[in-house]
């Protein structure tokens, strides 16, 4: 059983996955742990595996014939190698040198058995702080996470308590939910919670995997003094507007979709962490 394997979805983004993982193994070389990677191929238009299996070891590269979605890609990474933990990443994340992230990460899940998932503090590439904790949603947080509502008055309130603005993001504590970009998960946990909802193809998944972790009395926590960063291109944003956007976007689209089965499943369920 490897300590660590990293699982990673590439959907024509091969540069960003080699600019990834060269950086996450020149931080934590030397570390001592046994590390496997599971690239699951969503039917890109490049060949990664010849790219990456000439530039790193303990690679797996997975090929689906159509792009099945974040959630069901990294559960077949997951189910591909046996590991004591995962690290479910983005290819648009870089590490800084120097910092040995994964035996930061992988200490602190040791040192504290009891966590189901933890993520790290995350910068944008700027060196700006992205919010990457958050609060489970309210049914129109992102009507006002997405529209001008969410500028002013009660509706700048709900979504800057969805993204924990009054958070000390300096201090390691628990919280509701974390970004799926970089979640490092125990094992043991996966096995009691199980994996992704593939009932969601992209969004929501993570904050259904965080809530069902709760349940199951599998703390999620943000670890501050470890850290990453992440571009965040957020392609369901990028035409602004809910109406125009749902005309414009179909990752827009998928969005709504997602947040409405997510209030279907969860409905009358409260937060655990306040």
């Amino acid at each position: 059983m490897h300590d660590i394997c990293i699982t990673m979805v590439n959907t024509n983004e091969a540069e960003d996955i080699v600019r990834c993982l060269t950086s996450l193994f020149a931080d934590s070389k030397d570390s001592g742990l046994d590390v496997a990677v599971v690239i699951v191929d969503n039917h890109s238009a490049e060949d990664i595996e010849p790219i990456v299996k000439e530039k790193f070891s303990n690679i797996t590269v997975l090929r689906q014939e159509k792009n099945e979605g974040f959630g069901k890609s990294h559960n077949k990474a997951i189910g591909a190698v046996d590991a004591t933990y995962y690290f479910v990443l983005n290819p648009d994340t870089t590490f800084p040198a120097g910092q040995g992230f994964l035996q930061k990460c992988f200490s602190y899940m040791e040192s504290h058995p009891k966590v189901g998932i933890m993520g790290p503090k995350i910068f944008y590439p700027d060196g700006t702080l992205q919010y990457s904790c958050y609060r489970f949603p309210t049914f129109l947080q992102p009507v006002y996470s997405r529209t001008s509502l969410g500028n002013k008055g009660k509706g700048k309130k709900i979504a800057d308590n969805f993204l924990m603005k009054d958070f000390d993001h300096d201090k390691t504590q628990p919280v509701d939910w974390i970004m799926g970009s970089a979640m490092f998960v125990r094992k043991q946990a996966i096995d009691a919670v199980g994996v992704f909802d593939e009932r969601f193809w992209m969004y929501a998944e993570d904050s259904d995997w965080c809530r069902r972790m709760w349940e199951e009395h599998w703390p999620v926590y943000y670890v501050h003094d470890i850290s990453l960063s992440h571009v965040h291109k957020r392609a369901s944003a990028k035409v602004p507007g809910i109406v125009n956007a749902l005309l414009k976007n179909k990752y827009a689209r998928q969005h709504i979709k997602s947040w409405l089965k997510y209030f279907l499943k969860w409905r009358g369920n409260s937060r655990f962490y306040y």
